[in-house]
């Protein structure tokens, strides 16, 4: 598949993404029994799919771009959501149920008597963007650091990345902790003052989000049709070779590592504002391995097939789950076993016979399947 024809198709896919978003957003706000009009379900489920495709994006980027298997990504998008959360919760102030203006419901209800230190500041707007960008940025930095710097590579490295998110859902699991325990943190009702149940407040969020992902994805593009994306395909396929030539590995990865855990953490963030809750399993492993799947059948390396894996995958989960929910990951290792012998490059694979327009437009081939760097 050409660049060319790839990087175009992430422009028009950032485009429809945001005028969809925009016209189900005000559609949304008509009157119910219009023909036109859309039901606060489908508002919601359409915005969890956008975050979902965020998620989907990041993954893309270090497995796609930089041939890092990644089975933690869920970890990132989780702290991404819980440190929204913390600002939602704290919003809700005296109103909660036991009318507490200082601390949150299930720290009266643990008999804790003062907020954890890491709680200072929580009610704040931009202290909140502060915990759900900054602690996610900082984790993949010094995991990313340690494990680059070590040349962990390859499978070796995936399950490295498995064992961080579930340590953190064990951790987070923990009453102890200070963040719900298995209940993890809900019950919110307001965000910068405005009603989350409002049908305006739904409406501005999907619009919000299919923006978010519109402009990541041109982001993301740009990024990658750059200088920076030639040298990370370069240490994608041939490590060793790309150091001799006076590059730092290690630093070329840390950077599309830290750029990653950030969009998978915006999601997460923009996750909970629409769908209420944030608990410790979303870090279950099981997540990113879904976000893999996504990635998987829409197209690795493509960007835009990042976001049409994850709207697909959903989509038809939502429906499997109608019908026969307890037979949906039998579903799921079905796709993904016909993804991997009948479309190895996902749908967007499809589209791999369009005529290339220069011979320097083309995308290198993905050498290492499996994730190694080798």
């Amino acid at each position: 598949m050409s660049t060319h024809f790839s990087f175009r198709s992430a422009r028009w896919t950032a485009l429809l993404v945001v005028v969809l978003a925009l016209v189900l957003a005000l559609a949304s706000l008509l009157p119910q029994g219009s023909a036109l009009s859309v039901s606060p379900f489908v508002v919601t489920l359409c915005g969890k799919y956008l975050s979902y495709a965020l998620l989907a994006l990041a993954v893309d980027l270090v497995w796609g771009f930089a041939g890092i298997l990644t089975l933690g990504h869920a970890a990132f998008f989780a702290l991404g959501a819980y440190g929204m959360g913390m600002y939602l919760t704290r919003a809700i102030g005296a109103r909660g149920v036991y009318g507490n203006a200082d601390l949150p419901d299930f720290m009266v209800f643990l008999s804790w008597h003062r907020l954890p230190w890491y709680w200072w500041g929580s009610d704040h707007f931009l202290v909140g963007v502060v915990l759900m960008l900054g602690v996610p940025a900082v984790l993949a930095g010094l995991f990313g650091w340690l494990a680059f710097r070590s040349r962990v590579s390859g499978v070796y490295l995936s399950i490295i990345t498995q064992a961080l998110t579930y340590a953190l859902m064990l951790a987070f699991f923990q009453n102890g902790l200070g963040f719900g325990g298995n209940n993890g943190l809900t019950g919110f009702k307001d965000v910068l003052g405005f009603d989350l149940t409002a049908p305006s407040t739904r409406a501005v969020l999907l619009a919000l989000t299919g923006v978010i992902l519109g402009a990541v994805l041109m982001g993301a593009r740009a990024l990658m049709g750059g200088r920076y994306g030639r040298v990370l395909v370069a240490v994608r396929d041939t490590e060793s070779r790309t150091r001799f030539l006076g590059y730092r590995p290690e630093q070329v990865k840390l950077v599309v590592w830290i750029v990653s855990a950030l969009i998978a953490a915006l999601g997460g963030a923009l996750y909970v504002l629409q769908i209420g809750i944030v608990n410790p399993g979303e870090f279950a492993p099981a997540n990113s391995i879904e976000a893999v799947i996504w990635v998987a059948v829409g197209g690795r390396g493509t960007l835009t097939g990042a976001v049409i894996g994850a709207v697909l995958v959903n989509f038809g989960k939502t429906l499997f789950t109608a019908i026969l929910p307890e037979f949906w990951l039998y579903g799921l290792g079905a796709l993904f076993l016909a993804t991997t012998l009948f479309l190895p490059n996902g749908v967007m694979g499809l589209l791999r016979h369009v005529p290339r327009k220069r011979d320097e437009e083309v995308t290198p081939e993905i050498t290492n399947p499996e994730g190694s760097n080798a």
